[in-house]
């Protein structure tokens, strides 16, 4: 299935022209690799990581949905590899060396 499609079926996207326009954007990668076009296959066992609003979502695929079905279905079909987004990656964190202390 197409990166485009599986991303709209997962109900991340509202279109999938949205979905095509971020992933034009070249800051998604599929199993740690540059996703440079939107025909991209994508399988069961794949690992998606993508910008979305504010943060950054990392996803394993479980299944490919037949469908855009309701959101729980969508839910069914992939795990979430950071948790509602609560990564450090995703929030943005980033730790200060130790043994430094600020003025």
């Amino acid at each position: 299935m197409r990166i485009d499609r599986a991303l709209y079926y997962l109900r991340f996207f509202k279109s999938r022209g949205l979905a095509q326009r971020m992933l034009g954007e070249g800051h998604s990668r599929l199993n740690g690799r540059r996703i440079d076009r939107c025909s991209q296959e994508v399988a069961s066992g794949d690992v998606l990581t993508f910008p979305i609003g504010k943060g950054v979502r990392v996803i394993e695929i479980l299944t490919l949905p037949n469908r855009r079905g309701p959101a729980a279905e969508a839910h069914s079909h992939y795990r979430a590899l950071d948790p509602a987004a609560k990564s450090e990656l995703a929030a943005g964190v980033t730790q200060e060396p130790e043994g430094e202390e600020g003025p």
